[in-house]
């Protein structure tokens, strides 16, 4: 630990933001400790040159903020951004915070994008002064702690683009003067608590991207309530009740399934409405066009009814209308039809009359529209099975705790969701989120992480110029040539900013369609998420050697850390049982985007486990997806290494082509060569493990530890192998209508993560990497 110069006194005297500050030694050293803590991440370099933190100059990554004697606000935000820095491996978050804690006149503390992993401590529960907390973009697992109620004065609360599992808290409506509650892209499940209806001061509640489902309570007593963000759960089947004064409405790809309420008329201050992919029926009410606030209105992908006229109104400031797949008769109003050219406004999929494109016949919509008000049901999406996980009393093992759980959850299938539908222009994909500071961006509800809504932590999609790629790749010099050397090749470069990319050039016939080659762009432009290798970019160039050939260069992150079958049975470090079930998670998480995150799913994507790549953090992705475009040579192609399967996939002729279930079969493959620890190279050698497999889960535990791994057999509780053992084997079975769906291996890999972490931490059988290789870290299990 670093000492503070010996010069220091004992009050350090500086002009701070609140005035002229004393500054206490004490506060001097947890600031420093906090700097080790991280790694000393590049942000925090100006702590090695000053002791007076209160006037270190703000920006968007470091702010300090005093009042008298005491350290008030600690804004930290990792690496620009961008990726979060590699924390030491032997990092505790349960130390990191005891130091935070001792700063005990914080009112804001934000730690964003800093990598930070583990349960949240109890220690938070000691920050009594704390108003605004910001954890967002980090890799912090379990559940909500109880001690975070003890926070008696929080106003805002942002757990953003986390791993935090378990239910939404029934206590989180106990803050007198919350305002924003952020729980976004993290694993919890259940239903919203009825509580959260007396927050009478929330003006942000945002819970997408989780697995929240069941009937929202009645929001209407929120009269403060501006944003409401519930986008890509399972909530219905009611629309929710809200107060007129909401600003914007986003309940995007849910199961609401009742019909619009006309009282969305009243809402005057609405600024954006989005209730696509649903089941909605029932008439559209026209007036929201006209709407004295409104800009941006998404309704498609319902079975919502109603005749459209020439002579409607929309408001002028209308910048995106989305009315495709419904059931819309009329004719598209004058005032949309001047904005088409514009490319805002998409109306595919209904009945409109003297439209070109995709419409379908008025007799259609009017047989459809009577079939949904005699009988609904028939809208409904098939409902999956139920998952129960009733987990017992760990038997057994070194302490002999007892961790009782239940789970249950209903969760709908979307497959009626595939249908193909013309999602936004690809000017609002390639738009460029602005820094905004950390205060501003706590203390205005409309900006809670919007710099993180494109997903993964990844640069914004963009067109690349030629030279730019030109100069990255040293004018395309020594390609790797991969397939036939006229189609395509593959590139490494590396950008003006440092980052390294991987450049996809492919040649294509002018034969195809403009609008053709347009869709396959905006689809690989919306593959962000965590767990995918995503492409950042694209750039388009003629053929100088053929006018009727064009290129295309797609711009891909570069993972040159190898891969999952390379960090398991590579000879090497091994991951330890922890990480592996994470590996697990991440590859379910990644699938589980493809199925549900984009409209239409991927599936089918043909995944070996030489397809999952490793970042510097060791945090797993998917570089293989069934994209037309994408579908050539994919071994090797995003910075691993290229690895043969010896025709695996090839060999597999008996499996029904249920192309969801492909996909599983492929995970239970993985998982099997996760939990053996060496190649399975053939079907052959899948057949020979699943039918040991069987053999020994039906037996007791010494008989399951003795065909794992011998790396980890000392690591994995008995309830956490099993566990896994027991979706291992139910994904590879023969019949594909018995394979689970992929939300049932992804909460059951994630229970076993859960069962796993209490007997890791009480055991003292913990797996240590090298010291001497920090990049190999203890991942958490959130990583997942």
């Amino acid at each position: 630990m670093e000492r503070p110069p010996e010069d220091v006194p004992d009050k350090v005297e500086g002009v701070g933001h609140g005035g002229v500050d004393q500054f206490q030694p004490f506060q001097y050293n947890a600031l420093k400790q906090i700097q080790q803590f991280l790694n000393y991440p590049s942000v925090l370099t100006i702590f090695d040159n000053t002791w007076d933190f209160c006037n270190v100059e703000p920006s968007p990554f470091l702010t300090i903020v005093c009042y008298e004697d005491n350290v008030t606000q600690l804004h930290i935000t990792g690496n620009n951004g961008v990726f979060p820095p590699s924390l030491p491996h032997n990092f505790s978050i349960d130390a990191l915070f005891s130091i935070i804690s001792s700063l005990s006149n914080l009112k804001v503390l934000s730690l964003v994008s800093l990598g930070l992993w583990g349960p949240l401590p109890a220690t938070i529960g000691k920050l009594s002064s704390m108003e605004i907390l910001n954890l967002s973009s980090n890799y912090i697992d379990g559940f909500i702690p109880l001690e975070l109620s003890y926070l008696n004065n929080l106003q805002t609360l942002v757990l953003d683009h986390n791993k935090f599992t378990g239910q939404i808290p029934h206590w989180v409506s106990s803050f007198n003067d919350l305002a924003v509650l952020s729980l976004k892209n993290n694993s919890l499940f259940g239903s919203l608590p009825s509580s959260i209806s007396s927050s009478e001061n929330l003006r942000v509640l945002a819970m997408a991207d989780n697995h929240l489902f069941g009937e929202i309570p009645s929001l209407q007593n929120l009269t403060n309530l501006q944003i409401l963000d519930l986008k890509n759960n399972y909530f219905g089947p009611n629309f929710p009740v809200l107060h007129h004064k909401v600003v914007t409405v986003d309940i995007r790809n849910n199961s609401f399934k009742s019909s619009v309420p006309n009282e969305l008329n009243s809402y005057f201050q609405l600024e954006k409405l989005d209730i696509s992919i649903n089941g909605l029926i029932g008439p559209f009410p026209p007036s929201l066009f006209s709407l004295p606030s409104i800009n941006y209105i998404d309704i498609s992908g319902n079975k919502v009814t109603g005749k459209l006229f020439q002579n409607m109104s929309c408001n002028p400031h209308l910048v995106f209308i989305n009315l495709s797949s419904n059931l819309l008769t009329g004719e598209l109003p004058a005032c949309l039809r001047e904005k088409v050219e514009e490319g805002a406004v998409s109306y595919d999929g209904n009945c409109l009359s003297g439209e070109e494109g995709n419409q379908k016949p008025l007799s259609f919509c009017h047989n459809e529209a009577l079939a949904v008000e005699v009988s609904p049901q028939k809208l409904r999406h098939k409902e999956r099975k139920a998952m129960a996980v009733l987990v017992s009393s760990l038997v057994g093992g070194i302490v002999g705790l007892a961790v009782i759980v239940g789970l249950s959850l209903w969760v709908f299938q979307r497959r009626n969701r595939r249908a193909a539908m013309k999602g936004p222009s690809t000017r609002l994909i390639t738009e460029k989120l602005s820094t905004v500071n950390t205060v501003k961006l706590l203390s205005d509800a409309r900006y809670i992480s919007e710099t993180m809504k494109m997903g993964a932590n990844l640069p914004t999609y963009r067109a690349f110029a030629l030279e730019e790629l030109k100069e990255a790749t040293n004018n395309f010099s020594h390609p790797s040539i991969v397939g036939e050397p006229s189609l395509i090749q593959i590139y490494r470069g590396k950008l003006g900013d440092g980052k390294e990319i991987v450049i996809r050039s492919i040649k294509m016939r002018k034969k195809h369609s403009p609008t053709m080659f347009t869709q396959h762009i905006e689809m690989i432009s919306r593959l962000r998420h965590n767990h995918l290798v995503s492409c950042i970019g694209h750039c388009f160039e003629c053929c100088p050697d053929d006018s009727t050939v064009g290129i295309v260069y797609f711009v891909f992150e570069s993972l040159p850390n190898g891969t999952l079958r390379s960090s398991i049975c590579g000879g090497g470090e091994t991951l330890n049982w922890a990480q592996r079930i994470t590996a697990g998670i991440g590859v379910a998480k990644g699938i589980q985007f493809l199925h549900t995150g984009i409209m239409p799913g991927v599936f089918s994507n043909h995944l070996k486990i030489t397809d999952v790549l490793l970042d510097p953090n060791f945090h797993v992705k998917i570089c293989t997806y069934n994209l037309p475009l994408l579908a050539h040579q994919n071994a090797g192609l995003m910075g691993g290494a290229a690895v043969s399967s010896n025709g695996l996939k090839s060999n597999i002729g008996g499996r029904e082509k249920e192309e969801e279930k492909d996909d599983i079969y492929d995970i239970g493959v993985i998982l099997m060569e996760i939990l053996v620890g060496r190649p399975i190279m053939s079907q052959n050698d899948v057949m020979v493990v699943k039918d040991i497999t069987q053999v020994s889960n039906k037996m007791d535990d010494t008989a399951r530890r003795s065909i794992v791994d011998p790396t980890i057999i000392k690591e994995c509780s008995t309830e956490s192998l099993k566990t896994v053992m027991d979706i291992c084997l139910r994904c590879l079975s023969d019949d594909p209508t018995a394979r689970p769906s992929i939300e049932d291996v992804l909460w059951t890999l994630q229970f076993a993560a859960q069962l796993q972490d209490p007997w890791r931490h009480d055991s003292h059988h913990i797996h240590r990497l090298s010291d001497s290789n920090p990049n190999n870290l203890q991942e958490q299990i959130s990583r997942g």
